[in-house]
């Protein structure tokens, strides 16, 4: 029997990297980055283009990862590297007859939460503070057009905090304990997107993608229900004096419209 065809956009980045090393030997990948290389097709997706666009003929599965990854990106970045891209991806997505989108939304979404008690879940208004995390947000919102016009199912993952490599956890690697509490395991990674490929019958949806880290205020009920997957693992936060500085900082941090005014507090991408 013939593999499923999956495409996967952003393949050279760090999280289209991690899932094209993990599919290949369970799917046919057709990989896309801006940037070219060994089995990877080179592809400008803020231009629509049959050059690319013919790559998603006969696929099932779209893992759209690709687009401008800094959280400190002006508009004009955004703009082309995510909202068009992702615009894109969604017409040649129902020109081809894709069964699956896969988007790869971010934690930034929620980022005004922060400094708040409440359980962050995919129900409360959003709170954007930054160029990158506004296109997401609009992307999530022209998927969910998307599923409601074509019957396509759109997916979007607000993925937490993941750094190449190994990605093992520690105090230092994010922004305060927020950053820490929104750590997100390669096997959870992994395995919640294989679960989003998997599941069956799910027109829309939006769910959190994060390890179940001890202490932390991400709501995982709407992933389990929705996916059928727990992550495994977990981070519990330390509090050291550097952290808690950390915090203690970007409480008092002003924002700029569109940017960070202290960028060593700069957001996290997810």
């Amino acid at each position: 029997m013939d593999k499923p065809i999956i495409v996967v956009t952003g393949a050279r980045g760090n999280l289209g990297g991690k899932l094209a090393a993990a599919l290949k030997n369970r799917y046919c990948l057709r990989c896309l980055d801006l940037r070219g290389g060994a089995d990877v097709i080179a592809a400008d997706l803020g231009t629509y283009d049959e050059s690319w666009t013919r790559h998603l003929i006969g696929a099932d599965t779209v893992l759209h990862f690709a687009g401008e990854p800094l959280p400190t990106a002006s508009w004009d970045r955004v703009h082309r590297g995510n909202i068009v891209a992702t615009g894109n991806i969604l017409r040649a997505s129902r020109a081809h007859g894709v069964r699956r989108v896969i988007f790869a939304s971010t934690n930034q979404i929620m980022a005004g939460y922060r400094f708040t008690d409440l359980l962050v879940t995919t129900t409360l208004p959003p709170a954007p503070l930054n160029p990158y995390a506004v296109s997401k947000l609009f992307c999530e919102e022209a998927g969910r057009a998307f599923a409601a016009e074509t019957g396509i199912s759109f997916i979007a993952l607000r993925i937490g905090n993941i750094h190449p490599g190994a990605n093992m956890p520690h105090a230092g690697m994010g922004i305060g304990l927020w950053g820490q509490q929104m750590w997100l395991s390669n096997r959870d990674f992994l395995e919640g997107v294989q679960a989003a490929i998997d599941v069956p019958d799910v027109p829309f949806a939006v769910v959190n993608l994060v390890s179940n880290n001890p202490g932390m205020r991400w709501d995982l009920s709407q992933t389990r229900r929705v996916l059928g997957f727990a992550p495994q693992d977990g981070f519990t936060a330390i509090a050291s004096p550097e952290v808690v500085a950390e915090d203690a900082a970007a409480r008092l941090a002003r924002l700029v419209p569109g940017q960070w005014l202290d960028q060593s507090f700069q957001p996290l991408r997810g």
